[in-house]
């Protein structure tokens, strides 16, 4: 049954809930907290990548988050030339402000976690390795939790 009356709005609001709850498993049952977690993170990358990869990377998107990916963007000037991880940290702690106190490091993994999930791998690599390498170290740390923890049901199936 069509909640919105269309497939495109349906299938992106689906897609974006199941986002949302990869989150919320890292970062606590708290829907809001989990969005405003994503576009933290997400407008960080976009604002540290070369503008065609950041373009790249938004066309991957579900249509609801690539609306929460494009706000308030302006591509003149980008990328940022920030190099450090504190300072990609930093940024995404800016975008938490108004929600409860959430650690922008967990925010980031939790993000981080959710992109490797859903988006092309070659983009997924192609994102990682536009960033500081303190940031792609982070993002990488992920994927050998991830790795770890698919592990068993990999050698069970």
């Amino acid at each position: 049954m069509a909640s919105a009356g269309l497939d495109v709005f349906d299938k992106t609001l689906q897609t974006t809930n199941i986002w949302l709850d990869e989150i919320m498993a890292d970062l606590g049952p708290d829907r809001q907290v989990a969005w405003h977690a994503l576009g933290a993170v997400l407008r960080t990358l976009r604002d540290r990548v070369p503008l065609d990869l950041a373009a790249h990377l938004g066309a991957q998107l579900p249509l609801l988050v690539r609306g929460l990916y494009y706000d308030q963007w302006q591509p003149a000037g980008q990328p940022e030339r920030a190099r450090t991880l504190d300072e990609f940290l930093g940024r995404v702690g800016d975008g938490l402000r108004g929600i409860r106190p959430v650690n922008a490091r967990d925010a980031a993994q939790a993000v981080f976690r959710t992109l490797t999930c859903h988006l092309d791998p070659g983009q997924t690599r192609k994102v990682i390795d536009a960033l500081p390498e303190e940031v792609r170290a982070l993002w990488r740390g992920t994927l050998v939790a991830n790795d770890a923890a698919t592990a068993p049901a990999r050698r069970a199936g």
